[in-house]
């Protein structure tokens, strides 16, 4: 077979033509076991003691202070930073107000 012909329809009449076959994609990749799902465990910290990573935050931001990297608040963007705060946990009551 050439390569070059790869087409049987190339060259005939309308007529003649063989339908072509349609094309469909694949289906997706299943799970091999298709049985009930397993039991979701957490992980990194959603699977720690409460208090160890609350301790792990505390020293993170000790150091970030020590080291100069941690970012402090000017009085002016806590305040716009209240007001987004505010704006977005109260959207939808004042757009119930405003309906």
């Amino acid at each position: 077979m050439s390569d070059h012909n790869l087409n049987n329809n190339v060259g005939r009449p309308e007529e003649a033509r063989q339908p072509e076959e349609e094309l469909a994609p694949d289906a997706p990749p299943r799970p091999a076991d298709q049985g009930t799902p397993k039991a979701h465990k957490p992980r990194g910290f959603a699977a720690m003691d409460r208090a160890l990573v609350s301790e792990i935050a505390r020293k993170g931001g000790k150091a970030a202070h020590s080291a100069g990297t941690a970012h402090e608040f000017t009085t002016e963007e806590a305040r716009e930073a209240g007001r987004k705060g505010g704006r977005a946990t109260h959207a939808r009551r004042r757009s119930s107000e405003s309906a």
